[in-house]
């Protein structure tokens, strides 16, 4: 038998949800059963699937230790990794990581180590965060940027803030500006592309569309023409959508590929540069909010930026 007390991190959660996350060993089924059978209480009576938990509340689970003890095990490794992510700001709610090319934020196939790995370590060390005294929550990222795209990726220190965060993004409340190399010079010079974008999840590889098809979704990038040698072009995007591989899908459909683009761009002219990923990072996020934002009000308006892009410096200095 083990008892949570209910934090402002579970605060809201319905009761099926806390649990899951509390002990995500546990399978589905079986909390669902545990419910029904009063092995899960709440406050000491019965609960519901549905009921939402508030603050001060004590959930009460009569299930077996071997769940607990995976749960234990899982918490304590995913704080390890080897080092700390590059912090571009921090407060009190939120993160921002300067992720460089080469790692991806979450796990996948490629295997590595990962942003995400590296901010709960970072946490982890400053004492800000401890699997051992949270039930559920976790610190998570807000938005995802390719492993070979680098620039600014925001964490969540809290739910709250993470929930704040996801709604803001889902409704465009801030603007994210790319810096980019192409191959070429764009003419014109800036523009507006638009288009509808079509992704073959076999290939993993996305194709412009001019007109709209099944399966396409709506893709508009801005851009603009900071410099150019005539050879290649340094390019500031701004995603007003935000589709798989946009940027680099866009750009190589009016000719301008990205160098250093394995996927969509043109080995010849990579290997020639020396270019091992493609020259694309999230370089600047402005936070724009048009509703209340709570908690995160105080950001409103301001605007992070990277400053030191390898890839700038070693061709335009």
């Amino acid at each position: 038998m083990r008892e949570f007390t209910i934090k402002q991190n579970d605060a809201g959660l319905r009761l099926d949800k806390f649990v899951a996350k509390a002990v995500p060993s546990l399978p589905s089924n079986l909390i669902q059963k545990y419910i029904r059978l009063k092995r899960i209480k709440v406050n000491n009576a019965r609960g519901k699937a549905e009921a939402k938990l508030m603050p001060g509340d004590i959930v009460t689970m009569y299930i077996n230790d071997e769940f607990f003890e995976a749960t234990r095990a899982k918490k304590a490794e995913a704080k390890l990794t080897a080092s700390f992510p590059d912090v571009l700001y921090e407060d009190e709610n939120i993160l921002l990581a300067n992720k460089p090319a080469g790692i991806s934020v979450h796990d996948d196939e490629a295997g590595g180590e990962t942003l995400i790995a590296q901010i709960l370590s970072y946490l982890a060390h400053r004492r800000e965060w401890n699997p051992e005294e949270e039930n559920s929550f976790i610190p998570a990222l807000c938005n995802r940027i390719d492993r070979n795209t680098s620039g600014i990726v925001i964490a969540a220190k809290n739910a709250e803030a993470l929930r704040i965060m996801n709604d803001k993004i889902k409704n465009r409340e801030m603007a994210k500006y790319y810096l980019c190399l192409v191959l070429g010079k764009p003419n014109p010079t800036n523009g507006t592309l638009r288009g509808y974008i079509f992704k073959d999840a076999k290939e993993n590889r996305v194709y412009v569309k001019k007109n709209p098809c099944p399966g396409a979704k709506t893709a508009v990038t801005k851009y603009k023409t900071l410099k150019s040698n005539g050879d290649i072009s340094l390019v500031e995007c701004e995603l007003i959508t935000g589709r798989t591989h946009q940027i680099r899908a866009h750009m190589a459909s009016i000719g301008h590929p990205l160098v250093g683009d394995g996927k969509y761009g043109r080995n010849v002219e990579n290997k020639r540069l020396g270019m091992k990923y493609q020259a694309l990072c999230s370089y600047k996020l402005v936070f724009k909010f048009s509703t209340p934002a709570g908690a995160l009000e105080y950001l409103n308006g301001k605007t992070f930026t990277v400053k030191d892009v390898p890839f700038k410096k070693k061709f335009f200095g």
